[in-house]
């Protein structure tokens, strides 16, 4: 039987990281993997992830199974940090296998709901959302959303592509910090993305992986929060890895707003149903890290120190870089970097100048020429600024 099973296309990433490792060129610079990197090309354990894990250590006496939802104490904290207290009661929620749990999860949710529903996806997105969709057999449509030229947000495109989204269909939103181009809607887009689906009556599915990347915990919140407010049903699924650096521990939270208390009960049994079918009960050593932060003011407060640290170090290198192409090119045409947020860019070369700079420097980036900004430091910018230019960018 086994032997009938079909080879898979690699993921692209996971490939790039693979002819990375192999080479053996001194100075070879990683932007494709999306993982937070120090300046010494580190992805260091946050100081209150320490303090946290030796108190859990120290009080821990058990390890029991918690719930097939997890913790309470993660779940709203997790409801604290994300909507600021917006939703209240709204809200049910389930512990997930990291955020990629937490976007299956949520699939798999509109799916018991309305097998029916058309999932819109921003053109580009994360390759992970179609890969997902494409393996479950969900419907999907991609509605425009970024501008090769300006590297900004379509957003007249985008606004048209929404407004075809019909009541029962799920409109896929990032948060913030997209991904893959770092280009964002202003406040004033996402009200008018606010007001589309209202008019629709499509659901909006917000994936917020890189709250605090950004401009900043609660402004990464922003549109979120304000959609929370405004539409009666909304599924929110949040990740932990990047802001509090615990990649591996696979922490994640779906979130199901809704617009009465009858349908948070039926949403919270349902997303606990879907839990204990794919996994029984979520991981609890990340949210337990996660809960015991956000809990102790001491710790709370080291960590958000910490991460804004990792914010203004992603800033200053995209101002670093879009200066130096600015030197080097003699244009403004690469200021585009120093607006974008979060770890990405989508720089805009073709593929074979994105294979011209690994070919030629050592530098890798994926095929789409979204890089990873904080791949970067302050030695490797000047190096890759010079391939940029040299590749005919």
């Amino acid at each position: 039987m086994l032997g009938n099973l079909k080879p898979q296309a690699p993921d692209k990433i996971l490939a790039l990281m693979g002819e990375y490792k192999a080479d053996t060129r001194q100075g070879k610079i990683d932007l494709g993997v999306g993982v937070y990197k120090d300046p010494t090309g580190l992805t260091p354990v946050m100081r209150a992830v320490k303090a946290a894990e030796q108190k859990i250590w120290e009080s821990q006496d058990t390890k029991a199974y918690t719930g097939l939802a997890g913790t309470e104490e993660y779940r709203d904290a997790m409801a604290s940090m994300v909507l600021g207290g917006v939703a209240g009661d709204r809200i049910a929620s389930v512990g997930t296998v990291g955020g990629t749990g937490a976007i299956r999860q949520g699939l798999e949710l509109v799916r018991m709901a309305n097998p029916d529903a058309v999932i819109h996806v921003s053109d580009p997105t994360w390759p992970n959302h179609l890969s997902i969709l494409k393996f479950m057999g969900q419907q999907f449509v991609e509605y425009p959303y970024f501008d090769n030229d300006t590297r900004g947000v379509a957003f007249e495109a985008m606004l048209e592509g929404l407004g075809k989204a019909k009541q029962g269909d799920v409109v896929l939103l990032h948060g913030c910090c997209h991904n893959p181009t770092g280009a964002n809607p202003t406040a004033e887009q996402w009200d008018a993305v606010a007001a589309s689906l209202e008019k629709t009556g499509a659901i909006p599915m917000i994936d917020l992986a890189y709250q605090g990347f950004g401009d900043g915990l609660d402004a990464d919140a922003a549109a979120t929060r304000m959609i929370a407010e405004r539409l009666p049903e909304v599924l929110i699924a949040a990740s932990c890895s990047k802001n509090f650096g615990i990649y591996r521990e696979r922490t994640g939270i779906l979130m199901a707003l809704t617009a009465d208390n009858k349908a948070r009960e039926m949403s919270q049994g349902a997303m606990a149903y879907l839990n204990r079918q794919t996994y029984s009960f979520p991981p609890d050593h990340g949210a337990r890290i996660v809960s015991t932060i956000l809990t102790d003011e001491a710790l709370s407060a080291d960590w958000k120190a910490e991460l804004e640290e990792v914010r203004l170090t992603m800033l200053g290198l995209r101002t670093q870089l879009a200066e130096e192409l600015r030197s080097l090119s003699g244009t403004d045409k690469f200021d585009f970097i120093a607006d974008h947020r979060g770890m990405f860019s989508r720089l805009g070369a073709t593929p074979e100048q994105v294979a011209r700079m690994k070919e030629d420097s050592a530098i890798y980036m994926v095929g789409d020429s979204r890089l990873n900004i904080a791949g970067l430091n302050k030695d490797s910018v000047p190096v890759l600024a010079r391939a940029i230019v040299e590749a005919g960018v």
